[in-house]
């Protein structure tokens, strides 16, 4: 068994690594170096999605330096057949050899060598070793799989070339303690991976709908905004940001949107938070309003410390107008191009006769076509048509 007294501080450092990974832009850019260097490896690789046939899998890998490389370097994949040395595992594992791979249906946790998996000359022999390892300088493999409880399965290698000395007691003794740590790291990348997505796709959602998002923290400080409330507080347009903190021009209006927000963030954490705030923001550039909507956001029992999320603020501005597609219409109400082209106009407050003369058509044909719109969506008048498609989901599309 590995002697933690002799590696205590290695082994804590390799554990720290291994939990920050998943904070990482690139995730364990920091612990495969690491692992790297103290097994003595000649290249390390993170499979967090293995290949298979169609999909090229989802690799993480770092090979050490050579004497004339004196930085680090993170391999990216080639579109050469065989394994380009200075890119293990490259395309040629991707496209073709994951499925002569040894490592298969390794139990959970359990740490193997490749010649405890397959003697020497088989090696030697294989087409897997012949037209993947030998070309990228490997010949000495450890191996452990490990899975977290929502289904991934992650796979850990390192590998040392022909010349070198096979993998130890102690460096297998060192994966086993390690693979523990890495499927709870590898549970804790995919749970922060999904709430990242879903918070994409909302916040997606509410760019499509025009809407500028403003997030602050128990103190009224901004921690983030969507690009439409960066565009608008620079502006500085009845609104702007001064100090971290949203400021109103207008004294008066600067006075209602405080007591607001402080009433919004005063309660933010009770059980039955207080009800949304809504105002009115002039402008001094003679535009019309822009609509404040101040929500509170739901506070976590364990959420604790600065810098977490207290209250929303939304921001609709009446010259913004939301991108609708004309194909999504199309789709969705069964429209012509010509009919969707139409009705978008009159979503944007134009009259028939100025969209008309928008489209170059004639005021006969585009009664025509809002007569057929309205055939198909069941409205007999302008305002009922524009609310309808304001209402759907075709700013979303």
């Amino acid at each position: 068994m590995i002697d933690l007294n002799t590696v205590s501080s290695d082994y804590n450092t390799l554990i720290e690594a291994i939990y920050q990974g998943p904070l990482e832009d690139t995730p364990w850019r920091s612990f495969l170096p690491l692992l790297c260097q103290h097994v003595h490896a000649f290249a390390i690789s993170l499979v967090l999605r293995p290949p298979a046939f169609g999909d090229e899998g989802l690799i993480l890998n770092y090979q050490r330096p050579t004497s004339t490389d004196k930085t680090p370097r993170d391999s990216t994949p080639d579109n050469t057949q065989l394994a380009d040395p200075k890119d293990w595992p490259a395309s040629a594992y991707k496209e073709q050899f994951f499925a002569l791979d040894p490592f298969v249906n390794l139990p959970p946790g359990e740490v193997v060598t490749l010649e405890e998996l397959m003697p020497e000359q088989e090696l030697l022999n294989s087409e897997y070793y012949r037209h993947y390892l030998q070309p990228a300088g490997v010949f000495h493999v450890l191996g452990a799989d490990t899975s977290e409880p929502e289904g991934l399965q992650a796979r850990l290698r390192a590998c040392r070339g022909k010349d070198e000395p096979a993998f130890s007691a102690d460096d297998k003794a060192l994966f086993g303690l390690l693979i523990p740590h890495l499927r709870r790291a590898i549970q804790i990348h995919v749970r922060l991976s999904r709430i990242e997505s879903e918070r994409k796709l909302y916040a997606g959602a509410i760019d499509r709908l025009s809407v500028a998002t403003v997030v602050l923290d128990e103190q009224g400080q901004v921690l983030d905004t969507n690009e439409i409330a960066r565009d608008l507080l620079n502006e500085k347009d009845g609104i702007s940001l001064a100090h971290g903190k949203l400021h109103v021009n207008r004294h008066q209006q600067a006075d209602e949107f405080a007591r607001l927000q402080n009433k919004v963030l005063e309660h933010c954490s009770d059980d039955h938070p207080s009800v949304t705030q809504a105002m009115r923001v002039s402008r001094p550039s003679g535009k019309p309003d822009l609509g404040l909507v101040i929500k509170p956001v739901p506070i976590s029992t364990w959420s604790e410390g600065q810098a977490v999320p207290a209250a929303a603020v939304f921001i609709s501005d009446p010259e913004r107008q939301a991108d609708t597609s004309q194909e999504i219409i199309t789709r969705l109400f069964g429209f012509t191009p010509a009919e969707a082209t139409l009705a978008m106009h009159l979503t944007q407050g134009l009259s028939l006769a100025d969209t008309s003369e928008r489209l170059s058509i004639s005021q006969h044909t585009a009664r025509a076509q809002l007569k057929a719109i309205f055939s198909k969506t069941g409205v007999t008048r302008q305002a009922e048509l524009v609310r309808l498609i304001l209402k759907s989901v075709a700013n979303l599309g």
